[in-house]
């Protein structure tokens, strides 16, 4: 067996992998990253998986949208064959006699490159069958197409490297038909030579025989160099080619046919990545390392003089004003901004609101109705407009009609914004039928692709594209690419500024909905509404304090000289539901920059503000209602949001769990606060007020619906079918007595 043994190890293909892990590491990582991502275990919450097992294109999961992303993985393979060929071959000097290097040395590279796509395969099968349900026939297709799709640029890129490598030979080796001569021509240098050659004793030939290294004459370093010189040209060329093609595609990106899959966006990218990493070693050489960090010196500088933004911004609202007509951000313009008098002047005129409303409502004392929702991405976006649409129907309406305001985080928001304008466009005649099941379908539709597919073409590729909105200019992002895809799955229902609403608002027809977000700066809470809201912006016993401590901020108050209600509602949905990495920061037009993430890191359930807000309104409550419904809809069980394990089970957790407690524990730590709130608000409305909790609750416990903004079709069902979870149907059999309940 030693014999045997000996000849596999000595094997070029056994050697190049041994060589990939013990120098460049690095350039691993990429594949390294794809394998995590496809099993889950890398940006499982932003639903990475998805991209790469069941990429969309056109909307849907075809043999198109494998085709696309076949071919992207074998562009990213055949720049991962490129680069590493620059790095190693001169470790390989019997190459040097071979017809048609490259190609030979890519057959005895492709170990790694063919053990992903055998695991890949497996994978991908596995995820299409059991959570996108799709028949064997279909899988087939699919595979059929990825595996058509990587052919076919295999099929060019060895057609263009052959060519190149005969128009080497013709050109050098035909004239100097012996290696030997060269060797008496150029002179020595042991600089020319590298110490670590690979010892391998055979390897795979181009017509795919098993060779011995030995039997080939090396020529000389010079002559190697001259074919590397080849090769570096055409890693450059490959590299901008892919370049402009991720260019292209950006500027392009309204244009649906050239909006390719999300995870072909980003194997073009890694392959750029690559690409530079070997222009890098081909131009610098030894200054390599000090190249790389003064390109990130430059991008440091590049950022400080605001040559480009790794923020957004809100589209709609008005950035081109001179800086110093900006508002200040800070505690000395909050306080002379949000006075006592403005504190109840706001008040009052919620209370005109709540009056118009109990009077289109036709009874003495309705019953009224809050509602707050919890983020979670698209899974509560699609739990949150289907509760709601269920309970809105066995009301008849009755729910979006004692409604008076709509708060939360997140996806939640996203869904029910899609409720509350599906049912004011049928209250203006707009449309039939607004409990049609299509609009359950829309709000189901991928939002993630669009997101990472302008993460690889426009955020990193491009960052200067210009867009016009509402009577200014902009600049296109992935947040951007975010609400276009949104306002084309709802029909183009939330394609307004938030001051369409406005008056609609007032007058008490439809719900008041309050946006929010976090300011990241100071931790304050933004509220964007169309309706004054500076008496949610501090608690009432602080009003006449020397220092009263605002803790939230009137968004329309606040920038009054930057045409607040011209902000796309998408816009103040996106930042809303900003969750970090997949949507960048945005920027408001303020001095310093207000900087805004996901509401969720304040109040992801929204019960902060609806509390605050009930507390305010308490004698109008008692005086004009006859009873106040807390509804919440949450996608995450009141008592049992975070799973329990040992955190002593290992040296890592012991040494991890520490630094990151927060982040994984915050849903759970806003959780048991909020029973507080629960607990002590009934109290100031003299019990004349009752909670109503709906859950989303996983068929199985251990396979909740990922939180992101691509949810599989086997996550929709179980999202759709929790509605008639037993305490589920309690919760709504007992909001259907309070709605219908006769006045005392």
């Amino acid at each position: 067996m030693k014999p045997v043994l000996r000849s596999i190890y000595f094997f070029l293909p056994v050697q190049l992998v041994l060589l990939h892990f013990r120098k460049y590491q690095v350039l691993l990582t990429f594949w390294v990253i794809l394998l995590l991502t496809i099993t889950g275990n890398f940006a499982a919450h932003f639903g990475a998986s998805s991209l790469f097992l069941a990429p969309e294109y056109m909307g849907r999961i075809s043999f198109t949208s494998m085709f696309l992303l076949g071919g992207a993985m074998c562009v990213f393979t055949m720049m991962w064959h490129i680069t590493t060929f620059i790095i190693h071959s001169k470790r390989m000097p019997y190459m040097g006699a071979t017809r048609h290097a490259f190609l030979v040395y890519t057959f005895n590279n492709s170990v790694i490159p063919l053990a992903f796509l055998v695991f890949y395969s497996f994978v991908t099968i596995h995820f299409q069958w059991h959570d996108e349900h799709s028949s064997w026939s279909d899988i087939v297709l699919l595979q059929l197409g990825f595996y058509l799709g990587f052919a076919m640029v295999i099929l060019i890129s060895f057609a263009y490297f052959f060519r190149v490598s005969r128009d080497f030979f013709k050109a050098v080796l035909v004239k100097i038909a012996n290696p030997a001569r060269i060797r008496k021509i150029i002179p020595y240098d042991s600089l020319d030579y590298e110490i670590d050659i690979i010892p391998a004793h055979s390897y795979i030939s181009g017509n795919f025989t098993i060779k011995k290294s030995t039997d080939r004459e090396p020529y000389h370093p010079r002559v190697i160099n001259t074919v590397l010189r080849r090769h570096h040209r055409n890693v450059i060329f490959a590299t901008l080619i892919v370049y402009i093609m991720l260019l292209l595609m950006g500027i392009f990106m309204e244009q649906p046919l050239l909006r390719v899959p999300a995870g072909a966006g980003f194997l073009l990218l890694f392959a750029i990545i690559m690409g530079v990493v070997g222009a890098f070693k081909y131009f610098l050489k030894s200054w390599e390392t000090i190249g790389w960090v003064i390109f990130f010196l430059l991008l440091g500088r590049m950022v400080n003089y605001h040559l480009f933004d790794l923020r957004s911004i809100a589209y709609g609202l008005n950035y081109h004003i001179p800086e110093k007509q900006e508002p200040v951000y800070n505690y000395e313009h909050l306080h002379r901004l949000f006075t006592p008098q403005l504190y109840e002047a706001d008040k009052e005129k919620e209370k005109v609101r709540l009056g118009k409303w109990k009077t289109k409502t036709g009874e003495a004392n309705p019953p009224l109705v809050v509602i707050t929702v919890s983020g979670g991405g698209s899974r509560s976006a699609y739990w949150t407009f289907h509760a709601l649409q269920y309970i809105d129907s066995v009301t008849k309406g009755r729910l979006f009609q004692n409604t008076v305001l709509l708060t939360g985080a997140s996806g939640g928001m996203i869904g029910a914004a899609y409720w509350r304008s599906i049912h004011d466009a049928y209250q203006r005649g707009l449309l039939k039928d607004p409990y049609s099941h299509r609009y359950q379908d829309n709000i189901g539709k991928d939002l993630l692709n669009s997101i990472i597919f302008s993460f690889a073409s426009v955020d990193l590729i491009s960052p200067f594209n210009k867009i016009s909105i509402g009577g200014y200019s902009y600049t296109r992002d992935r947040g951007y690419a975010m609400e276009q895809e949104m306002i084309q799955n709802t029909e183009g229902l939330l394609n307004q500024n938030i001051g369409y609403f406005r008056q609609r608002e007032a007058d008490g027809y439809i719900p008041q909905m309050i946006v929010s977000g976090t300011i990241i700066n100071d931790g304050r809470e933004l509220m964007i509404s169309n309706q004054p809201v500076a008496y949610l912006t501090q608690p009432e016993y602080s009003l006449h304090e020397p220092a009263p401590p605002i803790d939230a901020v009137d968004f329309a108050a606040f920038f009054a000289g930057q045409d607040p209600y011209n902000l796309r509602l998408t816009s103040a949905l996106r930042l809303n539901a900003t969750f970090p990495f997949v949507l960048p920061v945005v920027k408001l037009p303020s001095e310093p920059r207000m900087n805004i993430m996901d509401a969720g890191l304040r109040d992801n359930f929204g019960s902060e503000m609806a509390s605050r807000y009930l507390y305010v309104m308490r004698d109008w409550l008692l005086n004009n209602t006859r009873g106040t419904i807390f509804l919440e809809i949450r996608d995450t069980r009141e008592n049992d949001v975070s799973e329990n394990s040992d955190e002593s089970s290992s040296l890592g957790k012991m040494l991890i769990d520490p630094l990151f407690v927060i982040q994984n524990k915050w849903e759970a730590f806003q959780s048991y606060s909020h029973a507080f709130i629960k607990n002590y608000s009934p109290w100031f409305l003299n019990g004349k007020l009752k909670f109503i909790t709906l859950q989303y609750v996983p068929k199985e416990s251990k396979k909740v619906a990922a939180l992101n903004f691509h949810i599989t079709q086997k996550e929709k069902e179980d999202l759709y079918e929790s509605i008639n979870n037993p305490e589920n149907q309690a919760a709504i059999d007992t909001f259907i007595k309070l709605i219908n309940q006769p006045n005392p």
